[in-house]
């Protein structure tokens, strides 16, 4: 895959909406047509996923989210649901992204399509990004996500200036309490040379309702707004 091409400057970055669980939910979020939807298979998550996913638009990329998991658990939850992708979001290294790329390879040598890896990093007050570099040939994406006490989905940003420069020329999801409330700051952000090879704005708890489902009245505004290069 030719990283660089997959984002040029300027350009609007795609959806994904992450945590999703209830089937009735998922069907209306992917009604709205998001590149990518987030399902948690970590236990320890309030937004774990026990059932069977729903059938969705195929041109929807599910992505499996997991946290230091074994890999035939990994593998079994993509054959399972039918993933096609995996957020490693846990302390795994350049190994193990290797291992789990190159074994699904291995059993699936038919298959058109490759595995979609994506490598979560939380980011705090500082951030080295060399650690990057060793995950490169591996990771089809990065993503970036507040350091909280949770591995994801602690609704709050961290200083996005941090992504100044940007040292890689791996694509990266951008995570951590994106919603309505900072659209004028994340609009700022776009617009920054900073943001090249921002390839996924990553949403998840900002549009959360009391009882975890998305609010897909307020989804769909972003969306649009996001397109339509309002943001």
């Amino acid at each position: 895959m030719d990283k660089k091409s997959l984002q040029t400057p300027f350009s609007r970055p795609q959806l994904k909406v992450c945590g999703m669980r209830e089937p009735e939910n998922i069907r209306a979020v992917a009604a709205l047509a998001p590149a990518f939807m987030g399902f948690i298979f970590w236990a320890q998550s309030k937004r774990f996923v026990s059932e069977s996913l729903p059938e969705i638009p195929a041109n929807i990329k599910k992505i499996g989210v997991v946290v230091n998991q074994p890999l035939l658990e990994i593998l079994e939850l993509i054959k399972l649901h039918s993933l096609q992708g995996i957020q490693l979001h846990g302390t795994e290294s350049p190994s193990d992204c290797e291992t789990l790329k190159n074994t699904w390879k291995e059993l699936n040598p038919s298959s058109e399509q490759e595995l979609i890896l994506i490598k979560a990093f939380s980011v705090g007050d500082h951030f080295d990004f060399s650690v990057l570099e060793a995950y490169e040939p591996y990771c089809n994406y990065f993503l970036f996500d507040t350091k909280g006490k949770l591995p994801g989905g602690n609704g709050y940003g961290f200083s996005w200036d941090l992504l100044v420069p940007y040292p890689s020329s791996t694509p990266y999801f951008l995570s951590g309490g994106i919603g309505e409330q900072n659209s004028h700051k994340l609009a700022a952000f776009l617009k920054n040379p900073a943001s090249e090879m921002c390839a996924v704005i990553d949403v998840n708890s900002t549009f959360e309702e009391p009882n975890l489902s998305k609010d897909t009245v307020a989804l769909g505004r972003f969306k649009n707004a996001l397109e339509q290069k309002f943001i």
